[in-house]
C-alpha cells in the first residue's frame, strides 16, 4: 500500500529548504525525472522488487494506485515539492493530470531492469 510522506520543510523569508534524509525505506540507486507530459497516462505497471519515492518538483500530477486484486484504487495528488508518495513494489499504479509544468522526480531503490516491471494491471 503505498504510503505518503510529508518532507521536512524549512522555510523563511530567503525561500524553501526541503529535505530528503533518512526517511526513504530505501537506499537510492536510481533517480528519474518525467516532464513535458501532455495528456497521457504515464506508469501502467508494478515492480517485482523496486519502490519507488515520487516527488513532483515542479507543478502537480496525481497518483493512482491499487495493491492488490480486489483492492480499491487510491488516488494521490502531488501539488508541493513536499508531497512524497512512496510505491511499494506490489502498487500498480500510473500516472495522470500533469500540470503544464509539472516535474515528477523518482527516487527508486532498484537499477533499471525491464524483467522487474509487471503490466498486467490487477483484477478488480
Amino acid at each position: 500500500m503505498p504510503q505518503y510522506l510529508s518532507l521536512q520543510t524549512f522555510s523563511d523569508q530567503r525561500g524553501n529548504l526541503t529535505v530528503i534524509e533518512r526517511i526513504l525505506p530505501f537506499d537510492i540507486k536510481r533517480i528519474f525525472y518525467i516532464y513535458g507530459v501532455d495528456a497521457s497516462v504515464r506508469g501502467n505497471h508494478r515492480h517485482h522488487r523496486t519502490i519507488q519515492a515520487a516527488v513532483c518538483l515542479v507543478g502537480s500530477c496525481r497518483i493512482v494506485c491499487k495493491s492488490g486484486p480486489g483492492k480499491t484504487e487510491e488516488a494521490y495528488q502531488l501539488q508541493t515539492p513536499a508531497d512524497c508518495i512512496i510505491l511499494h513494489p506490489e502498487d500498480w499504479h500510473y500516472m495522470d493530470s500533469f500540470s503544464p509544468d509539472a516535474i515528477l522526480m523518482v527516487l527508486a531503490s532498484e537499477y533499471f531492469d525491464a524483467n522487474d516491471y509487471i503490466f498486467e494491471p490487477y483484477a478488480s
